[in-house]
């Protein structure tokens, strides 16, 4: 602009020619702009659209695969897809999502920016925040989806363990860390996990947990930390090793000493854990636990419906609440197969889908949707009917690694 105004002390012919070189220079740039901003913008699709693209997808999803129920689901879903829109789902089962963020990784590396190998995953935590700060994830896409006008907006759907989702993943279902006993052989549950040590001491050999870093373990340890530190706020804000090391030692030093304690009166003394809820559940019937470790409020209900438990298995959480997350549906920046997950993940937060999901003699999941959405669905469905307990916040995501790191230098062997 000063050359400019400089240039007007000029003839009137060269000012003229300046200014119009001036005026065309930024025209030019604007369009350069306009036209690479444009390449950048995802051009969103009608939902007709994404139907017609849909139709004759196969979509990869990469799903836990540790449940025969959760399976079956799935099996069930695959052939409502098929038959309604032409889309196959086709489940990857993995034993930790933290395998499908690494191949994710790995082809982003190799500059694999379509064609992937994965279409869906089912994410939540510390995998969301990898591949969410990677740029792993396709979207956001959630405004896209019809049926997300049944989801409950007053659920913590827009954070994922602390980490604002934005639109990367759709809420599927809700996960409670909770227990299930039998009040035959225990009337007096424990309310806390102070009064479980006390329970511990007292049955020796009746009490245990997963083996971190499996989920169930890990979440157990999460909440005995969430009870027993005394600094909670520290483990909502992020964790930065090695320069946080005296944080982490101070604050989870209350954390060891339970588990020392816990692990003397332990199921094996502590040298030996379940590998999973699963497990849990089974020695719960076979009367070698006192209690069941679960993250689905349903899953007694569920485990009695298939013959699992006996029919006096009740679930109940913590007199402070449950540890509460919710679990999602994401998308990869290059799945090959984006519009066929679209439609997947839509026909999964339906009515239907999520009433069958929340079926305690099918999987037990608890909805994420509106009572108000089920109103629809003809009287033969069972309508999810969940109250959930009171919840207690997951922490920041970066804990995660450094607790189940130090839970195996100490105990892992």
């Amino acid at each position: 602009m000063t050359s400019i105004r400089t240039s007007i002390v000029r003839t009137s012919f060269s000012t003229l020619k300046k200014l119009t070189l001036t005026a065309a220079l930024i025209i030019s740039c604007t369009a350069v702009h306009a036209s690479e901003q444009h390449k950048n913008v995802n051009i969103i699709p009608t939902w007709k659209q994404t139907l017609t693209q849909a139709k004759g997808e196969t979509v990869y999803f990469n799903a836990w695969g540790g449940s025969q129920e959760i399976n079956d689901y799935l099996l069930w879903a695959n052939t409502q897809l098929q038959h309604r829109y032409g889309v196959t789902l086709k489940q990857v089962k993995v034993t930790d999502i933290a395998e499908t963020t690494q191949r994710l990784l790995a082809e982003k590396t190799a500059g694999k920016n379509s064609g992937g190998s994965v279409d869906m995953v089912w994410i939540n935590g510390e995998n969301f925040r990898s591949m969410k700060q990677n740029g792993l994830l396709y979207g956001p896409f959630t405004q896209q989806l019809p049926n997300w006008k049944y989801v409950d907006k007053s659920l913590p759907i827009d954070k994922d363990f602390s980490e604002p989702t934005q639109g990367l993943e759709a809420p599927w279902g809700v996960g409670q860390l909770v227990f299930i006993y039998d009040p035959e052989t225990l009337k007096h549950p424990p309310k806390s996990f102070k009064a479980l040590l006390a329970l511990a001491q007292e049955h020796p050999g009746k009490i245990s947990y997963p083996k971190p870093p499996e989920f169930h373990g890990t979440s157990f340890l999460k909440a005995a930390l969430l009870e027993l530190t005394t600094d909670k706020k520290a483990l909502y804000q992020p964790l930065a090793l090695p320069k946080d090391q005296a944080l982490f030692d101070r604050v989870t030093a209350p954390l060891w000493h339970y588990l020392d304690q816990l692990h003397k009166v332990a199921w094996h003394q502590g040298k030996q854990f379940p590998s999973g809820s699963a497990e849990t559940i089974q020695l719960l019937d076979d009367q070698q636990l006192l209690l069941a470790i679960t993250f689905n409020p349903n899953a007694a209900a569920a485990a009695i419906a298939n013959g699992n438990l006996t029919d006096k298995a009740k679930t109940y959480a913590f007199s402070a609440g449950a540890l509460t997350n919710i679990h999602f549906l994401a998308i990869p920046w290059n799945a090959n197969a984006k519009a066929g997950a679209l439609v997947a993940i839509n026909f999964l937060l339906s009515p239907e889908a999520q009433a069958r999901k929340a079926d305690t003699n099918l999987w037990g999941d608890p909805t994420i949707l509106t009572p108000q959405a089920f109103k629809q669905l003809p009287a033969a469905y069972n309508k999810p009917n969940f109250t959930p307990y009171p919840s207690i916040a997951e922490p920041n995501p970066t804990w995660l690694a450094a607790i189940e790191h130090q839970w195996q230098l100490r105990y892992g062997n």
